[in-house]
């Protein structure tokens, strides 16, 4: 029998060349798998594309086929660019696992040298940016009001009176929005490995962005929050905030705050008052729709001046105590009376000062007869308020006059719930108005509140709006679609205006 001899390969170096096969088929492997399942993704947003979360009414121009298609190129090319990144980061980390061609250390050194500066660069803007905390300013004209946005909807502050008030995104507008909701998403979904606890468009809330001309875009985006737990549902499971910014380099994730309570925070409505007793009932009809039925956690005190018309105001409140099931009781509704002239910086002071809580820390919010508010802002005003950190002030819509309005369309003057729509029409953004605040009691307090030598209304607003300006407090001024001024003729020295 004859044997032939065979050459032996060492079991080490063929277990070596083994595992690193293996290693580079598996990596490949991997690497289609992402790119087969991104493709997947975005013919699945080409086809259904971002559902509208918001209820607005709409009135901005229809889509029209040509400019969809436009917008579906757009959402095409920034998830073109996304895969590529995606791409180009997978075959560095198979370099790196495989030892990379001759003379790679070097060309990695390169790349993470200028990744590093990058890096460094985007956190030094992101530190000079009024973002984590205020900035003190010389006056109220240098403060960068933020818009209000949803995914269909934006709101933008920088418009005058003969441009839209609110508007589709489109474009590059558009493309940022989207841009910075999958950011934000794709932050939230770290670590996150159950597919009933992922994030996705339909969590998303809405968010306030603005421009800082030395630093890039600010935004601020709200999210419903989702438990991790399989099978656990949470009643109230409360709002996940993530803030952003797109310094002058890739866009950067900046925090996020999950807030959780057992109840919403309270709020201390004050509402200066001298007569008007018709709008003060108005105002109260409202108030119980949606405070004390809708929201149940606010408390409202109407400081009274004079003595005309008190009787009046006192038997209104008093109704909606003895009203079955309005939610009013001696728990919430209270009404002090003032023998003085009116004065509305005096009247939100006492209100202030004898707030429901003598003691504690307590959320205000300083309104007027002629607002009408959603519930939708009262969550805002508890989002946009921290104390001894920032304080809310909401720019508000003003309503024209519905006759003159209603009129020159030819149509009747419909109720007045259905007369609070945004549009061009119907009215404008009171971006000069800084009387409707949320702020903390504490706050209001430490800048020494109103100038009560002003008798009746207007200075007494702008003057603790510039003190808030001045301070290290950050101001949150932003268009809220869910706050009105409602139409009203101006009595001014025996003048109806």
């Amino acid at each position: 029998m004859i044997t032939i001899p065979v050459a032996r390969v060492p079991f080490k170096r063929r277990r070596d060349t083994m595992l690193r096969v293996l290693g580079v088929r598996l990596l490949s492997r991997l690497l289609v798998l992402v790119c087969s399942l991104s493709l997947l993704s975005l013919l699945f947003l080409n086809r259904c594309g971002f559902n509208s979360i918001d209820d607005v009414i709409d009135t901005a121009d229809p889509i029209t086929p040509a400019s969809e298609a436009s917008q579906r190129e757009e959402e095409t090319k920034l998830e073109l660019e996304r895969l590529t990144a995606e791409i180009r980061t997978l075959k560095l980390q198979i370099l790196q696992l495989t030892g990379g061609p001759p003379g790679h250390s070097e060309t990695m050194a390169s790349i993470n040298s200028t990744e590093i500066g990058d890096c460094l660069a985007a956190r030094r803007q992101v530190e000079f940016a009024e973002i984590a905390q205020g900035l003190p300013l010389n006056n109220e004209y240098e403060l960068i009001a933020f818009s209000h946005f949803t995914i269909s909807r934006l709101y933008p502050v920088d418009l005058g009176l003969g441009k839209r008030v609110v508007e589709k995104p489109i474009g590059f507008k558009r493309k940022d929005i989207l841009e910075a909701v999958s950011k934000a998403i794709d932050t939230l979904n770290k670590n996150i490995s159950s597919v009933a606890g992922r994030y996705n468009t339909e969590d998303f809330l809405e968010g306030l962005y603005r421009v800082e001309p030395t630093t890039g875009t600010q935004y601020e985006m709200y999210f419903k929050t989702k438990s991790h737990e399989k099978g656990l549902q949470v009643l109230n499971p409360g709002y996940t905030k993530i803030v952003m910014m797109r310094p002058y380099a890739p866009i950067h994730f900046v925090s996020v705050q999950r807030q959780q309570t057992k109840e919403k925070e309270l709020i201390h409505i004050i509402l200066p008052l001298s007569g008007r007793t018709g709008t003060f009932q108005s105002f109260m009809d409202k108030f119980v729709k949606i405070g004390l039925k809708n929201d149940k956690r606010v408390h409202l005190t109407v400081v009274y001046f004079g003595t005309e018309g008190l009787s009046e105001a006192q038997a209104i409140m008093s109704r909606v105590l003895m009203t079955r099931g309005s939610g009013g009781s001696n728990q919430n509704l209270r009404l002090l009376a003032l023998n003085e002239t009116f004065s509305r910086g005096k009247g939100l002071r006492v209100g202030a000062e004898r707030a429901w809580n003598g003691e504690g820390d307590v959320l205000l919010f300083m309104c007027d007869v002629d607002v009408v508010f959603s519930a939708r802002f009262l969550d805002r005003c508890r989002w946009n308020t921290a104390p001894g950190r920032k304080v809310y002030y909401p720019i508000v819509f003003s309503l024209y006059n519905p006759h003159v309005v209603y009129t020159l369309q030819g149509r009747k003057v419909p109720p007045e719930k259905d007369q609070l729509v945004i549009s061009r029409d119907t009215g404008f953004w009171r971006d000069f108005g800084y009387g409707m605040t949320c702020q903390y009691r504490s706050d209001f307090l430490r800048v020494r509140g109103f100038d009560e030598d002003i008798v009746g209304w207007g200075g007494e607003d702008v003057t603790l709006y510039r003190k808030y300006v001045r301070s290290n407090i950050k101001v949150i001024r932003a268009t809220d679609p869910g706050i009105y001024h409602i139409w009203h003729p101006k009595v001014s020295q025996n003048k109806t205006l």
